[in-house]
């Protein structure tokens, strides 16, 4: 059911409104011998209601009012009802319609001979509960509470994995969400996402890469419209090591390829696009403008449109900043390249650190988690010290432990 005005409950909304769980206690056999009649191929109304569903039992009573004319009262006509009251098994009480409170009164418009409007208000006249009454309850609310907040707390766990003082994790819940602007039709897309080589990681189980299904494209406005909806996740984790001024790291980059398929099941390269992930958390939509490699004259142009074939890169991260490259410029001189469409992305970025748990760091105003990280590659240090020191107190007192009591003193010293 919707917010619209003339809208009626279908079949399948009446039916399912009073649904509720089987019966736990329900036996599908009766003496260990299956019964005879495991199929019924004319089920009744009454046949349903008792062994398919439970209708919660509910005790109904209608308010009604008899809207008739002077002289013709008692015709189910002009009966109306004004209010349904329904009380189940658990004590609950449902007022349809709601108590009117600071709402204006309901109408009721009379057709026939004479249209009359009739407006009526429903209030809660009952007397109001004793303070001991009041109490009882309160205290059975936090009761059921409690219990339903123990029950939470099994499910989820005390366990949580802590990040080490210094590090981050990122986690990436994406979406590709289309490709737009293109030239051909039956686009799919390949991304795959580059961690920076120095201090980031990803777990071995971890795929950073992936490709979407093959969608067709619909006309909107002047472009032409692929959407994909394919869903994607990832995680990875920055150290920070270094407290020299150049060490703020790279940010993961994600690339992305746009292809197409033809009639004949040949692959066309639409486009190479590339973006830095966001590096503040929560969620954000980006849209990537892409490009393709491109050859001069016609003929380049019917090789593509009848064989397929097109110029394509090699390595993806020429897209950005090849992984081979070492020197200081950059030069891309006598590269042809195209604009093609776009793609976009819906990114919902999570971040983890120990840095804003410290409160010190929350008194003082919002800053980026890199300058955060830059002050705890110091207290890194010191908590791998004090994790040292732990374990070598704890293997001293298993060799002290471990010594004839002759040979210790009352004060824990050894004597020789």
């Amino acid at each position: 059911m919707t917010t619209a005005a003339r809208e009626v409950p279908s079949f399948l909304v009446e039916r399912m409104a009073n649904v509720r769980r089987r019966r736990q206690d329900r036996r599908g056999m009766e003496g260990g011998i299956l019964k005879s009649r495991i199929v019924t191929w004319e089920p009744s109304e009454e046949f349903v209601r008792n062994n398919h569903v439970i209708n919660t039992p509910l005790q109904t009573m209608y308010i009604m009012a008899d809207l008739g004319p002077y002289g013709k009262l008692g015709y189910k006509k002009y009966e109306h009802v004004l209010c349904t009251l329904k009380v189940d098994s658990n004590g609950v009480i449902t007022v349809k319609p709601d108590f009117t409170g600071l709402k204006g009164p309901y109408r009721i418009e009379t057709e026939g001979e004479k249209q009359e409007l009739w407006k009526f208000t429903v209030d809660n006249a009952s007397s109001l509960a004793q303070p001991e009454e009041e109490e009882r309850e309160q205290r059975v609310f936090k009761d059921l509470y409690g219990r339903h907040k123990e029950y939470l707390s099994s499910l989820v766990g005390t366990d949580f994995e802590m990040t080490v003082p210094g590090a981050l994790r990122l986690f990436v819940n994406g979406e590709v969400v289309s490709a737009q602007g293109y030239e051909y039709d039956n686009l799919y897309v390949h991304f795959f996402v580059e961690l920076p080589a120095t201090n980031w990681s990803s777990p071995a189980f971890q795929q950073l890469s992936g490709i979407t299904q093959t969608c067709a494209t619909k006309s909107l406005g002047m472009d032409k419209v692929a959407y994909f909806s394919y869903p994607f996740t990832f995680e990875a984790s920055f150290l920070h090591e270094d407290e020299s001024a150049d060490a703020l790291p790279e940010w993961p980059v994600l690339y992305c390829e746009v292809l197409s398929l033809d009639f004949w099941q040949r692959c066309r390269v639409e486009g190479y696009g590339a973006v830095v992930l966001p590096a503040t958390p929560g969620l954000h939509t980006l849209t990537v403008p892409t490009w393709r490699p491109m050859e001069l004259g016609t003929v380049a142009e019917l090789r593509r449109f009848f064989i397929g074939g097109s110029l394509e890169l090699e390595d993806l991260s020429y897209v950005r900043i090849p992984g081979t490259f070492k020197g200081e410029r950059l030069s891309r001189f006598g590269f042809r390249a195209e604009t093609t469409g776009s793609v976009t992305f819906r990114l919902h970025c999570l971040q983890q650190s120990r840095a804003f748990m410290e409160s010190s760091f929350l008194r003082k105003k919002m800053r980026s988690v890199l300058d955060r990280l830059e002050g705890f590659s110091q207290q890194s240090s010191v908590h791998n010290v004090l994790e040292a020191f732990r374990r070598a107190r704890r293997r001293m007192q298993e060799a002290r432990e471990s010594l004839p009591q002759d040979l210790v003193s009352p004060s824990g010293t050894m004597v020789s």
